[in-house]
Order: C-alpha cells, then sequence, then structure tokens
C-alpha cells in the first residue's frame, strides 16, 4: 500500500502571481488534484494513502495524517494559506517522522536482524516550493538543515531521518511574473538547482525545474510512474574492473581496462523493484540482505545503520547457482549506469556476486549472499538474493540429497556445522524453514540464537512502547489549531463613562439570561427584519408529530402503511432506479471525492487463467491471437530440469565435453529448456520433476510465491471471539471445508474441532506436512500489522490431529502474538483456548461415564 505525502510550501513568498494571474499555492492545489486524478487511473491505487504536511510548526504542520480520510485531505487542501517563513528542512524532518510513526511497532526494520526488502513501506514524499531562499527566526539559510532531534524514540538507531523505501521529489516552481516571448523548448524537465535537490538525490528521487504549466503537467505524469513498490540500495565496486568483451562476445585482452579511472557503474545509487504477489498483493520473500556488522552477545547497543545498505559487487565473472526447491529471491534493478555497463557485455551466463562489508565473522569483506545478473533477453539486471554463503552451502545440501540420500554421516555433519559458525545468527531461522519446505532432516537447533544481548532486545522493546505513545500524541494533535497569541486587547477609553453594570439595558440583558423575565415580542426591532415573524414558544400547546388516522380516508390506508413502513425501515425504493435525495443533495467540495467511491467498489474478479495471452479484436476470425501476447514475460520464467533434453545443433556428442564441477549441470538456455520440456515449475522452486542436483543457472525465474493473503472482504469480530466469514460456520465446534494442496493436488477435507474423522483418509505424514506449512504461515500472519485475524482462524481450523494437537497450536499463536503485543489477538485466543479445553473436558466426562455403564 504506497504513501503518498505532499509537503507544500506555505510561506510568504508562494503568494507570488504568475503571467496566469495565479498564485504559486494556487497552483500547488492544482497539481495535487491533477496528480490525483493521475494516480485513479490505475487500479492499484485504491489502497494508497494521502498524507498532507506544511510549514507550519510542528506538530500543527500536519494537517492529514494516518488516520484522515480522502475527504478531509482534499478539505485541508483547498483550505491552506501561504504565510510564514521558508522553514524547509523542519518540515521535511517533520514528513519523514509522520512516515516513520509506526514502524518500530511493527517492527519493519528489523535493526540488528537483517534488511528484507520485502518488508517495506513505499513512501513517495512530493514537496512542491518555489525555490526561494531558506528562512528561519535565525535569518536567512544559505544550505538545507535537517534538525537532529526528533521527538520519535528509536530515531538514533538509523543515521539519516528517511529509510530506505522512502523517496523525496520536488517540484520547484519557477513560472515567471510575465508572459515570455519566446517560444517553449520541448524535453526532458532538467534539475533545479536550489538546496533541495542534493536531499533528493541522496534518498533515490530527483527535483524538477518548473517553468511552465506544459513542463509542471509532464513532471506530474512522471511523478505518477515513479510509484514503485521497492527499496534504494548503493551498489559500490571492489576489486579491479572485468576484462572488456570483443564485438564477438568473448574476453578481448588487448583492449585496454577503465581499472585505474572512476566510472559511473562504479558507484549506482538506484532502487530495486519488490514486486508484490499477483494474488495477495503482498510482497513474498525468504532470505534478508545481511547487516553491516557481526551480532554478539557483548554488543551493549546496536551500531546505528545507513538509510541505504551498502552492497558491493565484484566483477569476478562466476556461473550462478541454485539447487532445486531451495527457494531464492529475485529484484529487478532500476536503470542506471551499471545496468546499462551489464547488459553491454552481453553475458546472461554469467554473474557478478555481492557482498557486505564486515558482515562476517571471519572475513573483512564478508562471504556473498547472491549475485547481480543479466536477464535471458538482455532486457534488464536482477539481483538474486541466496542464503549467506551460498557456495558453500550448496555443494552440501546437493550431497546430501543425492549421495547421503537425507542421512548425512558424521564428516558432512562436521562440515555443515563449519558452515553455521560462518553464518549470522538471524540466517538461521530462515535456513531452517527452507530446509523444512525441501523436506530436508531437522539439521538446526530449535533453541535459536538471534545474537542480540538481553539489554538490546530490552532497549528495543522498550523504544516500541515508548514510540506507540508518542505516536497517539502526535496523531491526537492532528487538526487542532495552534494556540494564538497570550493576552487581551483592551481598547483605551478616555473620560468619565458610565460603567456597564449601570446600563438599564444591560441589567435587563442578564435577567433575561438567567431566566427572571421573558422576552416580550413588543421589544424585537421588527424594522430590521420586516419580512419575517417571530413565534414564542407556548408550553401548553403540544407539537403534533403525527398525522390522526381517521383523517385518512379509506380508499388510502393501504398506501399510507406501505409508505410509513418504507420510511421506518428505510429498505424499500417506490420506482425501481430512484436514488436516495442525500445523493443529490452533496456539496460541490465532495463531488470529486472519487478516492472515496472506489473504495466501496467490489475488487474486480481476477482472470480465469492468467498465463494465457490477452486476445486483440480479432475482427471476425475467431483464432486470431496477438504475437505479442504470447511472448513469454522474464518475470514469469521458471528453471525447469533437464528432462527429455533435445539435442541442439553445434553441441558435442560427449556430455565429459561440458565443464563439471561437483556434479554440477549447467543449463544453457533456460527459456528453450522450458519450452522443451512443456513443464512449469512450483512456485517458490525449481521443477519438481528435475533431479535434486546443483545446478549452475544461466536463466532467471524466481515464480511468486502462491501464499493465501487476508481477505479485505471481512466484516467483523463477533463479540464472542470467534471469527466467521458472511454465511460461513463457526470456528468453534462447527465444521469447515477447506481445500488442502498435497503434492499438487487439491485435496477436499472436511475439519472439525472435535474428533469426527475426515472425509478423505489422510495419513501421518500428510498430516505432519500439512501442520508444518500451517506454523509457518500462522507466524507470518501474526507477525502483519492490523487487526485482520480472519485468515489466522481459518489456519488453525485446518490443523490435523487431536484436540491435544489443536490446543497446542493454538498455544503457540498466542506465543506470537504475545512477541508482537497483538492483545485482541490474544484475547480471542484465549477464548478459543477455553472452548478446547471445555470440549476436552467434556469427551473425557462422556468417555469415563461410557466405561463406568459398560
Amino acid at each position: 500500500m504506497p504513501i503518498l505525502l505532499f509537503l507544500i510550501d506555505t510561506s510568504a513568498s508562494m503568494n507570488q502571481r504568475t503571467d496566469l494571474g495565479t498564485s504559486y499555492l494556487d497552483i500547488a492545489k492544482g497539481a495535487v488534484e491533477l496528480f490525483l486524478k493521475l494516480r485513479a487511473r490505475d487500479p492499484a491505487s485504491r489502497g494508497d494513502r494521502y498524507m498532507l504536511v506544511t510549514y507550519d510548526e510542528p506538530p500543527y504542520c500536519i494537517k492529514a495524517g494516518w488516520k484522515e480520510n480522502h475527504a478531509t485531505f482534499m478539505s485541508e487542501l483547498k483550505n491552506l494559506q501561504a504565510s510564514g517563513l521558508t522553514t524547509l528542512g523542519q518540515a521535511l524532518r517533520s514528513s519523514f517522522d509522520l512516515l516513520n510513526l509506526n514502524r518500530l511497532i511493527s517492527g519493519i526494520d528489523n535493526y540488528g536482524q537483517g534488511r528484507n526488502p520485502f518488508f517495506l513501506e513505499p513512501s513517495i514524499l512530493i514537496t512542491i516550493t518555489d525555490g526561494n531562499k531558506l528562512t528561519s527566526t535565525a535569518g536567512i539559510q544559505e544550505e538545507l538543515h535537517l534538525p537532529l532531534n526528533s521527538p520519535l524514540p528509536g530515531s538514533e538507531l538509523t543515521k539519516e531521518p528517511f529509510r530506505w523505501d522512502q523517496r523525496l521529489f520536488a517540484l520547484v516552481l519557477r513560472l515567471p511574473g510575465l508572459a515570455s516571448t519566446e517560444p517553449e523548448q520541448l524535453g526532458s524537465v532538467p534539475t533545479d538547482e536550489s538546496a533541495i535537490t542534493q536531499m533528493c538525490e541522496v534518498t533515490g528521487g530527483r527535483s524538477y525545474c518548473v517553468r511552465t504549466q506544459r513542463m509542471l503537467n509532464q513532471c506530474l505524469e512522471s511523478l505518477v510512474q515513479k510509484v514503485q513498490s521497492g527499496v534504494v540500495i548503493n551498489f559500490e565496486k571492489t576489486g579491479p574492473d572485468p576484462l572488456p568483451i570483443g564485438e564477438d562476445g568473448f574476453m578481448d585482452s588487448s583492449r585496454t581496462s577503465s581499472s585505474f579511472a572512476a566510472q559511473p557503474w562504479h558507484s549506482c545509487h538506484k532502487l530495486i523493484y519488490v514486486r508484490p504477489n499477483s494474488k495477495t498483493g503482498v510482497p513474498v520473500g525468504h532470505w534478508p540482505i545481511p547487516e553491516s556488522f557481526w551480532p554478539d552477545q557483548n554488543l551493549p547497543s546496536l551500531p546505528p545503520r545507513t538509510s541505504h545498505p551498502i552492497v558491493r559487487f565484484s566483477c569476478v565473472d562466476c556461473e550462478p547457482m541454485v539447487i532445486d526447491k531451495l527457494p531464492f529471491d529475485k529484484y529487478e534493478l532500476e536503470p542506471s549506469p551499471l545496468t546499462q555497463y551489464i547488459l553491454e557485455r552481453k553475458s546472461p551466463h554469467t554473474c557478478w556476486q555481492v557482498f557486505v562489508t564486515s558482515s562476517g565473522k571471519y572475513n573483512e569483506l564478508g562471504y556473498p549472499f547472491g549475485y547481480l545478473k543479466a536477464s535471458t533477453t538482455l532486457t534488464c539486471v536482477n539481483l538474486f538474493v541466496m542464503p549467506y554463503n551460498y557456495p558453500v552451502l550448496l555443494p552440501l545440501l546437493d550431497d546430501l540429497f543425492k549421495v547421503h540420500k537425507l542421512k548425512p554421516n558424521l564428516k558432512w555433519r562436521q562440515a555443515f556445522d563449519n558452515y553455521l559458525k560462518t553464518l549470522p545468527p538471524y540466517y538461521l531461522l530462515p535456513l531452517k524453514k527452507a530446509l523444512r519446505m525441501m523436506g530436508a532432516p531437522n539439521l538446526i537447533s530449535d533453541n535459536l540464537d538471534c545474537g542480540l544481548s538481553y539489554s538490546v532486545i530490552s532497549y528495543l522493546k522498550k523504544l516500541s512502547q515508548q514510540t506507540k505513545l508518542e505516536s497517539e500524541r502526535i496523531l491526537a494533535s492532528v487538526g487542532k489549531k495552534p494556540p494564538q497569541e497570550i493576552g487581551i486587547k483592551v481598547k483605551n477609553h478616555s473620560g468619565g463613562g458610565v460603567s456597564l453594570t449601570h446600563s438599564k439595558n444591560f441589567r435587563k440583558l442578564l435577567k433575561e439570561i438567567i431566566g427572571e423575565t421573558v422576552p416580550r415580542l413588543t421589544e424585537l426591532n421588527t424594522k430590521e427584519f420586516a419580512g419575517f415573524q417571530v413565534g414564542l414558544l407556548n408550553k401548553d400547546l403540544k407539537p403534533q408529530t403525527y398525522r390522526n388516522a381517521y383523517d385518512i380516508p379509506r380508499r388510502g390506508l393501504l398506501d399510507q402503511l406501505t409508505r410509513m413502513r418504507s420510511n421506518l425501515l428505510k429498505t424499500h425504493k417506490f420506482i425501481v432506479g430512484q436514488d436516495e435525495d442525500s445523493l443529490h443533495s452533496v456539496p460541490v467540495a465532495q463531488m470529486g471525492n472519487y478516492q472515496e467511491y472506489l473504495k466501496t467498489l467490489a475488487s474486480p474478479l481476477r482472470e480465469i487463467d492468467p498465463d494465457q495471452p490477452k486476445r486483440l479484436h480479432t475482427f471476425g476470425n475467431p483464432f486470431k491471437q496477438d504475437k505479442k501476447g504470447m511472448m513469454i514475460d522474464e518475470a514469469d520464467e521458471f528453471v525447469a530440469g533437464p528432462q527429455n533434453k533435445v539435442k541442439r545443433p553445434g553441441e558435442p556428442n560427449s556430455p565429459l565435453s561440458s565443464k563439471r564441477r561437483r556434479n554440477v549441470t549447467v543449463i544453457h538456455d533456460v527459456h528453450e529448456e522450458k519450452t522443451e520440456n512443456g513443464q512449469t515449475p512450483p512456485d517458490g522452486f525449481l521443477s519438481k520433476s528435475a533431479a535434486p542436483e546443483l545446478m549452475n543457472m544461466a536463466g532467471d525465474g524466481v515464480p511468486p510465491n502462491q501464499s493465501d493473503s487476508l481477505s479485505d472482504d471481512f466484516i467483523s469480530l463477533r463479540k464472542d471471539g470467534l471469527i466467521p466469514k458472511p454465511g460461513g460456520n463457526a470456528l468453534v465446534g462447527g465444521t469447515k471445508n477447506c481445500s488442502i494442496s498435497v503434492n499438487d493436488q487439491k485435496v477436499s477435507v472436511t475439519s472439525t474441532l472435535g474428533a469426527v474423522p475426515n472425509t478423505l483418509q489422510i495419513t501421518p505424514a500428510m498430516a505432519q506436512g500439512i501442520n508444518a506449512d500451517i506454523k509457518h504461515q500462522l507466524m507470518k500472519e501474526v507477525r502483519k500489522f492490523g487487526r485482520k485475524y480472519e485468515r489466522i482462524f481459518i489456519l488453525l481450523e485446518g490443523v490435523q490431529g487431536p484436540l491435544a494437537v489443536k490446543k497446542q497450536f493454538v498455544e503457540f499463536t498466542i506465543k506470537e502474538a504475545a512477541r508482537f503485543k497483538r492483545r485482541v489477538l490474544i484475547q480471542y485466543l484465549e477464548k478459543v483456548l477455553e472452548k478446547i479445553d471445555s470440549h476436552y473436558l467434556l469427551n473425557n466426562v462422556n468417555h469415563i461415564n461410557s466405561r463406568s455403564l459398560c
């Protein structure tokens, strides 16, 4: 759900007029409204959150924050007035603090435990200013300074005020006051020369120098395209440059290399796109980017991290590696000089390994955690994130499956233990999950250590509580006006005038207020309002609310009764298609509120088969297909195993001619391999039909995770603590039909809370696998921010086994909820636990009674 924060310059200089007669502030308001209209064309805009911040003193600068809806946003935008100083630094600090308000509460930054690109809140901060000198109460400032003192607890954990998923863009208005006689030049909009430009570039954004209305519209269309889900990373080259490649595609040692000259691709500060899952709408990943320090139990505090991780890449060509069923993450890089240089080399079958300095314990540079690789079609460059030190892990797992048949000997275990010593502690949990998904035995202890000291963990918990209190205080101040100047202005009346208390009119008015006398009609000034009549309230006359039933004629009784019933229940319309009168009485200010109307619409239905290419208009030919639609997207390619491989022309007959290392198979063209095999591997892994061997991957393929998401159409929680779906069954004591995927086959299972046999016999092995997957999904659902718990209770319904097993899962979910302070969820789970205990006790009593009768 993208967050769009608009920072509007409300200094007095925004009152200057342009050649069109409008002020800069009016142009800024119109730009925001136009941006919202352009953004509304995208169906993904339904989940957007809009915020509005000005240059006022904090916290009164927040006009629309986390709790305000779109209508409040538009109302505050139209009521903005330009007055005050150009305090851009303080306004930027307040804007970033507003965006970071809930990050410590949700744990999205995951301090000290690795950086997860798939845990993000993509935010775009758009500021509209006139680019004049920065002013404050101390005078004019030549440079832009962001205050270091932030009211937000935990701000010292990050060196910069922003985060890696927040980017700043600036629209600097330079429209002239007089119409220009020179023709307008077409082309790209240049960056501005004001102090905010450098700040924009630091966050991964840019500034626009707007000189005409056409340029402003062009900038807004560009900004709409910038609303992307992703994080910013610093890519830095380490080691020498690679050898240049000749025109034939091979290394040319005769050509000189620019090892000693700094090139633009040596250091790039760009975005990596984190695509949401096509079905759930939520990004899914497996492996973090390592921290720049080794977590140690002796660390008294966490070192402050940079907002953007510094990822170093080595230009040594390596073969991309992946193993069957081992999940990996793939992120596309934003176009940059680095991507252009890699694509120009035209080497889609090699990769460059990436490192994070000081991430390892025994190595200064650290061990590789992934690689950069051009796509097979040479259209983009992708960052593959693998397990830490994957060149050592993957051969071990290959031997585990191929040589030891999941029964490792002592030598293999020693090698695996040595690998774990080089692994940062926060990688143990995702590695354990990956091994369980691969079907490997439990090779890692259940007593996982996060590597942080007790004092650091306690400090993070304390910060979370302080942040919650500060968040409530800031949000409570939104909408309030700043306090006025203290003091009362008193007019000095010279002369010996009569006091107000001695006035006859004042004493009469005072008696009327306290109720001692009643004002008479003759005392009112009737000449001022000649066309109006004032009626006095007669206490003896009772108002007549309803019509007398005897006044209604006999032939109109049924019609009158129908109208009374419709008026009382407000459920029927007299005419088909007739709207309520309230729909035609909407204020003009609310008529353009299309965002609130979109939220009431139902989500569009998905395609029946999204993998099939879309057809264009066939003009009478039903067999005509779109050739462009038949092309396979690079992001949807899956790596298939070498099944039924057809010999290609030019391949040698001897299999020993190809390079092999530890029985590693090199796949030269994944795209053609997939087409020949005609198979698509399952989500998250390579093809199941392929042998579980170590493979050097030349193609790309990161299938999206097919995990279910929480439905947005869920109604509400019931008072008894259960969460049923509309028209569904209750959670406890009822029957629930669910579909469980076992060995790529969907099996319909009827699960109940009691000891009722399933409609399909499930083996213990199948039940154990289903429960393990449910436990993994429960951990992910509890961690999500919000109070939508329907998915959690649906997962608990699908637990296989007796009541004791179901009780263990409920207790496990309570512990997970306690970790993330989900108090409301804990209350509902405790009620479910009580019902399980009562049900279990009732079964025991019935069993004892039946035995006593026998």
